[in-house]
């Protein structure tokens, strides 16, 4: 009986910790659009992802003491270019397509990211199984239908160009995360790359010239904007992690075609976005190519297909 308990438990653990990865990343769209209605993409992102590491940083230092932030200089230099790759590149992007596009039109254009995965690996020489490349050809056949209609809608092309530019840096780093050396404590790996990743977008909001006026900055934008520190990037995340530690990867990896459909109704309810039959069309089908290539490569190996964060954390 005690026994059955604790599985009870467990299982109820599980569901609570992917519901909230489900929920909070899949609302990370929705919070980005808010901070930009009144502050810049690039500068906004520097201040979420250097105050995140921050946060990170000192709970993994009073938490684990020292030896959690020991680590090579390989290992913090992959760290930081993960970082850059993810966050400068993919985020940063995400948030600067989000003032040409809808946010769930951008989650679904974000949600090719595995696929992108699965295609670099055959560079190296991989060789995925049939469906696995089934998958990736289904997958890109949606986003094709999506990039060149604009989702049906009055879409900028220049926010899909970019939204796309930012699927494949985010992809790029994500591959490199399990080919480079990195530090051992995910936490400190995560709190090394947000802080990478802020001073990176810092450095690209000042070079493109942008500015904030704090006074010109709504509550509304300030709320989304610790939403985004607190919940996105540490609740998020911690959940993520913990999962990865007590669940099969193959029910973890299900926020890779669940988090753009969360995306997609909460815009619409929230924001009263446009979602076209051209945005249904084309979601569904990279939600179905996303999962035969996650639901294939699950049970041939245990190797990621996607990186440690979705590319709005």
């Amino acid at each position: 009986m005690r026994h059955d308990s604790a599985d009870s438990r467990k299982a109820l653990l599980v569901w609570g910790a992917l519901a909230i990865v489900y929920v909070v990343w899949g609302s990370t769209y929705l919070a980005i659009m808010i901070v930009i209605e009144t502050m810049p993409p690039l500068l906004s992102g520097a201040i979420r992802f250097v105050t995140a590491a921050l946060v990170l940083g000192v709970t993994v230092r009073l938490l684990k003491g020292r030896e959690s932030f020991r680590m090579t200089w390989k290992e913090a230099g992959g760290a930081a270019l993960v970082g850059l790759l993810l966050l400068n590149g993919g985020n940063g992007m995400v948030a600067v397509a989000e003032q040409h596009i809808s946010s769930g039109l951008a989650a679904l254009l974000v949600a090719s990211t595995p696929l992108w995965l699965v295609i670099f690996r055959v560079l190296f020489r991989d060789r995925p199984q049939v469906l696995t490349l089934a998958g990736v050809l289904i997958g890109f056949g949606g986003v094709a239908v999506l990039s060149l209609t604009g989702g049906g809608s009055a879409a900028d092309s220049t926010g899909i160009v970019i939204i796309l530019l930012a699927s494949l840096s985010w992809s790029v780093g994500s591959f490199l995360t399990s080919r480079i050396p990195m530090p051992a404590n995910p936490f400190t790996a995560s709190a090394v790359e947000m802080a990478a990743g802020g001073v990176g977008l810092a450095l690209t909001a000042t070079v493109v010239g942008e500015h904030v006026d704090l006074a010109d900055v709504s509550t509304r934008s300030w709320i989304a904007l610790a939403y985004l520190i607190m919940v996105g990037s540490l609740v998020g995340f911690t959940a993520y992690v913990w999962l990865l530690n007590n669940a099969p990867i193959s029910l973890v990896s299900t926020y890779a075609y669940v988090n753009p459909v969360v995306a997609v109704v909460l815009g619409a309810l929230v924001l009263s976005e446009e979602v076209t039959g051209s945005m249904i069309v084309g979601g569904l089908v990279i939600v179905l190519g996303v999962a035969l290539v996650v639901s294939t490569e699950r049970r041939k190996k245990p190797e990621p297909v996607s990186g440690p964060e979705p590319a709005t954390v």
